[in-house]
């Protein structure tokens, strides 16, 4: 736990109003970056921060987070605000940002068993629409021109996340192997489309209103960047593929008609006209990576856990234990669709 008082010093010199801080405790969820809530007498602060020891390079850009909600604040797309990013050398000993704290419901499982059927397909159309106004920020507008580098985006992130995957291997997985192979055989050429993205796009990085669908904030923005915006919509739709009754919780298995949640098709579509889109080509492609990509990342969060730097250390090798179901998934779409 941070020294409070020495924290408490920093923040009442940075942010106005700052009172002193009458509680301070982690979130129990969340893998990658530290995350806690700080109480004042009136205010409520969420401080994220980097993780201790040593990290993965380019990993854990809390920085990056800070940057983009603060470029997104007045846009279309929901995010918290941002207060104060300290630099590397903080009281904590590590760099940190602090946000405001956004009082709704966090929504854990997508097949939303507390919900009615007409407040689940309520909540996939705000997720839809919040994904598209995502995808039509005008970055020079925002500010964020330089937020990534040009050229092929897929072509970037498999060179980087096979890297990564390469460097937090424990024990080697035979269709992760197979599906970098062939990702790198059947990449697409680039078509020029080029959006902010979020990288990990899915229902339980929003805070929703207590009482509606609406949209409070995207939270968990690490891992955003300028590249192309079917990375966002094929992961948040590869994660409903997954089991329902795997660690993930997807949605399938089960009966989404039944359930008034959106076919992946229906989802596909909605998206498309709502950005002014015909088809989507190369779909098994974008599924396929964002199947590896998830593999990837949950490799960096085992990794982290057998050298005793996870968040949460049991649920990093829980994660850790579904990279081969991930990775067999892929396996099918490729073979499938």
């Amino acid at each position: 736990m941070p020294d409070i008082d020495a924290l408490e010093a920093v923040l009442a010199g940075e942010i106005a109003g700052f009172d002193r801080i009458s509680e301070m405790r982690k979130f129990n969820t969340g893998q990658s970056n530290p995350t806690y809530l700080i109480v004042t007498a009136d205010r409520r602060f969420v401080l994220r921060a980097k993780p201790p020891g040593q990290l993965l390079k380019s990993a854990h850009q809390v920085d990056r987070e800070f940057r983009v909600m603060r470029a997104l604040g007045g846009t279309a797309v929901p995010v918290p605000r941002v207060h104060y990013l300290s630099p590397e050398d903080s009281v904590i000993g590590r760099m940190f940002f602090v946000m405001e704290h956004l009082d709704g419901r966090i929504l854990w499982d997508p097949a939303l068993p507390e919900l009615s059927a007409h407040e689940r397909q309520a909540i996939y159309d705000a997720m839809v629409e919040a994904l598209a106004a995502l995808h039509d920020v005008d970055i020079d507008a925002a500010g964020l021109s330089d937020f990534g580098r040009p050229g092929n985006y897929f072509e970037r992130q498999l060179k980087r996340w096979s890297e990564q995957y390469r460097a937090s291997v424990i024990d080697p997985i035979t269709n992760m192997d197979a599906l970098i192979d062939w990702l790198s055989e059947n990449l697409p050429k680039d078509d020029g489309q080029v959006s902010l993205v979020h990288g990990d796009f899915r229902m339980d990085n929003m805070i929703f209103a207590r009482d509606s669908a609406t949209i409070l904030g995207v939270l968990d923005w690490e891992l955003s960047t300028l590249g192309h915006p079917y990375a966002d919509l094929s992961y948040q739709c590869m994660q409903l593929r997954l089991p329902h009754d795997s660690t993930f919780k997807g949605l399938g298995g089960l009966d989404r008609a039944a359930l008034g949640i959106p076919s992946e098709e229906e989802y596909v579509t909605t998206y498309c006209r709502l950005r002014g889109i015909d088809r989507i080509d190369n779909w098994r492609f974008y599924l396929a990576f964002a199947f590896f990509r998830l593999g990837a990342i949950l490799q960096g969060v085992l990794r982290r856990a057998v050298d005793g730097n996870a968040s949460n250390p049991e649920r990093a090798r829980e994660m850790g234990r579904a990279i081969p179901l991930i990775a067999s998934e892929a396996i099918d779409v490729i073979r499938n669709g």
